[in-house]
């Protein structure tokens, strides 16, 4: 486990939402540093799908954090870290969100976390570093915008927003994911994909994305911003299409045209 000292300047009574956007900053912050000093990638499931000791630094610090803030909480994180919950909650943990973004040198990556507890997700922090952004919302938490509270989302027909996707290019031969797929984009106004989940779903907060749709999503792509969504009057759902679990969040409507379009 990675010690960082000056992670012992955070007290053990500080409140979750703040424990939540400090760690998410200096996760971004500790993988910029890595990324300008020179890293590299290895490949997990295709090339496009990576990691890099980056991602294992960064999970590592929020990883000794939480073991140290919160002992009685769990943990499960996108690279490995884990810990049984003895208190019903669990922090779910993405380092480096948009490693292959990150890798590049692209601005469209972040670092994200989510509490979760038996009644589904309590909060969602997402931090992107290249625009300087910290979101943060939940259960009984408005969602934020660097500490501005956001206004709740109109609620918009999908020919009428942006939607943002993701359909890795190896799976395009597959018809129960390519038919459904095809057929819930065709009725956005545009179509967007950007590569990093938890930015998507911040932007599907702040307005600037109307939907976002993917299919097979881990928990730590998936919870973070679905938080966001769900505290500022987003609909967050997940349907099975197919035998494959699709994630759709955004608008209401937008997000009922999605999912009537995947069912077909």
């Amino acid at each position: 486990m990675l010690v960082d000292d000056h992670l012992t300047d955070l007290p053990t009574d500080i409140d979750d939402t703040t424990l939540a956007l400090e760690l998410t900053r200096r996760a971004a912050e500790l993988a910029t540093r890595m990324r300008a000093e020179g890293i590299s990638g290895t490949s997990k499931t295709s090339i496009s799908d990576v990691v890099t000791a980056a991602d294992h630094a960064a999970e590592e610090l929020v990883e000794g954090a939480l073991r140290r803030l919160r002992p009685d909480d769990g943990i499960v994180g996108e690279e490995g870290a884990e810990a049984p919950s003895r208190s019903g909650r669990t922090w779910v943990i993405d380092p480096v969100d948009g490693t292959y973004n990150f890798l590049s040198g692209l601005g469209t990556w972040c670092s994200a976390l989510a509490l979760r507890d038996g009644e589904g997700v309590v909060l969602g922090a997402v931090h992107q570093p290249a625009v300087g952004e910290a979101w943060v919302g939940g259960r009984a938490l408005p969602t934020s915008l660097n500490g501005q509270p956001l206004d709740e989302l109109a609620d918009l027909p999908l020919e009428e927003v942006a939607m943002a996707t993701y359909l890795h290019p190896g799976v395009l031969h597959v018809d129960d994911l390519r038919e459904p797929w095809l057929a819930a984009i065709s009725g956005a106004a545009t179509v967007r994909m950007f590569g990093s989940g938890s930015c998507d779903l911040a932007a599907v907060a702040g307005g600037r994305i109307g939907v976002w749709a993917q299919q097979s999503v881990p928990e730590w792509d998936w919870l973070p911003g679905a938080a966001l969504v769900t505290a500022v009057g987003g609909r967050t759902e997940q349907v099975e299409v197919r035998g494959h679990v699709w994630s759709v969040a955004g608008r209401p409507t937008a997000v009922a045209q999605v999912i009537a379009a995947l069912l077909g």
